[in-house]
């Protein structure tokens, strides 16, 4: 009897197999799973304003240099300009343009022999 018994449960019928619904069945979330994807997000923006800062800063030392060339460019111009100035300044003062413009004008050197010196320390 007992292998009849074996048997008999062997031979029952199996009960029907369940339909596997298409959607993964469900974890019951926890908070730490609900933080993370605003966590997430938290970082991936605090991340995006750091590469937007350094951006920032990075246009800023550009701008700075692109003014400090253009400061030294002019600067040396300035200069340029002045050594020119100078120059002029000097020609315009030497000591042979000026017996020159003066003979132009009928003016003549007077002879040593004429010069008298004053002395303005005596009373």
């Amino acid at each position: 009897m007992a292998t009849a018994d074996w048997f008999a449960q062997a031979a029952a019928p199996e009960t029907a197999p369940r339909r596997r619904s298409r959607q993964p069945a469900r974890r019951p979330e926890s908070r730490a799973s609900r933080r993370k994807l605003p966590v997430g997000i938290g970082w991936i923006t605090a991340f995006a304003l750091l590469l937007v800062g350094v951006v920032a800063v990075n246009v800023a030392v550009l701008r700075a240099n692109m003014a400090v060339q253009r400061l030294d460019r002019e600067q040396a111009q300035l200069q340029a300009q002045n050594q020119a100035l100078f120059s002029q300044l000097s020609a315009a003062s030497s000591a042979p343009r000026i017996e020159a413009a003066a003979q132009r004008l009928g003016l003549v050197e007077a002879p040593a022999s004429d010069t008298i010196y004053l002395d303005l320390s005596r009373p």
